[in-house]
């Protein structure tokens, strides 16, 4: 009897031995494995994050960042990477989602199999991860926006106008956020009419045939309002084609690196974004100390950023945005 019940014990032992193994969190000898997902790779802002990455890796001293992501802006391609990451055992992913709901089962799923889950940039809703990082509190983006469309009618010398918004999809977790914020506070800029929002869906030739489809749709447009860096470059570069030069105004999110040129034009009066760069190192530190076990409810280290303050949904906010335009624009364009 026991010659025949060995065999089987010990192929239970085996598994049971092959699942601890598999949920034990990374040790400090252990090389930890981190995967950077965004939304869609050849992205500027999302290859200045990968950077940034890096550097959390290069001074955390035993981290492999996994930079990766689908080729499209959709949730169905970042579902495909994740279920690939799953299989490869990484020890966290830290995803900017491009649905926060769509990706709730599979990075349930990563959870249950012991792997650190945060999200970053744009959210997963809470059942599907343990943190969330915004690059700035959503307030203070969607005012600032708001507040950027408003010097442009001041940069253009007239005392009203029409304000469109042109986003990324229309499932953006981020970029619903803040065109909310943005309508909450529209009333206290009664100076300028909004008047239509369209999705590019971070693809540039759509992002471009939207601004241009703006333009002639509102003959009397003011300001193109992009939170998005693709849609900030795209709308930016519309308006020049189509000879709209202080005519219409871009604004919004975008980098220094790719908006420089439309500042100098004219295109542009000012923009605001955060740095890339410092977001990718800092949710990499936080997916790092949440593998190592470094973290409270309510904190978790960042590095040279600080310490990231979690509210009661796990959720932080890493730094205010910061304003460029001509007086400074070509001073950071060097750096992203």
């Amino acid at each position: 009897m026991f010659k025949k019940l060995f065999p089987a014990l010990t192929a239970m032992m085996s598994i049971a031995l092959l699942s601890i193994a598999y949920l034990a969190p990374a040790h400090a000898e252990d090389d930890v494995r981190i995967a950077l997902v965004v939304k869609a790779m050849g992205i500027g802002f999302f290859e200045a994050a990968n950077e940034g990455a890096q550097e959390a890796a290069e001074e955390l001293g035993n981290v492999e960042i996994i930079y990766t992501g689908p080729t499209t802006t959709t949730a169905e391609g970042q579902i495909e990477v994740i279920s690939s990451l799953i299989a490869q055992r990484v020890d966290a992913i830290a995803v900017s989602a491009n649905d926060q709901d769509a990706l709730v089962p599979i990075l349930s799923r990563a959870q249950q199999r012991g792997i650190k889950v945060i999200s970053w940039d744009s959210g997963v809703a809470p059942e599907g991860r343990s943190v969330h990082l915004s690059p700035s509190s959503d307030d203070l983006i969607g005012r600032m926006n708001v507040q950027l469309a408003a010097d442009a009618l001041e940069a253009k010398g007239v005392s009203s106008g029409q304000m469109a918004i042109l986003s990324a999809t229309p499932t953006s977790t981020n970029q619903n956020v803040w065109i909310e914020e943005m309508k909450k506070v529209l009333p206290e800029f009664p100076q300028l009419e909004f008047v239509d929002t369209v999705y590019g869906d971070d693809l540039a030739d759509k992002s471009y045939r939207e601004a241009v489809a703006l333009m002639r749709n509102h003959p009397d447009l003011d300001v193109i309002v992009a939170p998005t860096t693709v849609g900030i470059l795209a709308a930016a570069q519309a308006v020049s084609d189509e000879g709209r030069v202080g005519e219409v105004y871009v604004t919004g999110l975008g980098l220094p690196s790719e908006l420089a040129g439309h500042v100098e034009s004219g295109a542009m009066h000012n923009f605001a974004i955060w740095n890339p760069v410092d977001l990718g190192y800092a949710a990499t530190t936080i997916a790092y100390n949440l593998v190592m076990d470094n973290a409270t409810e309510t904190s978790v280290d960042m590095g040279r950023m600080g310490t990231a303050q979690l509210d009661e949904n796990g959720s932080a906010a890493m730094a205010e945005p910061f304003i460029y335009d001509a007086t400074n624009v070509q001073d950071f364009a060097d750096i992203f």
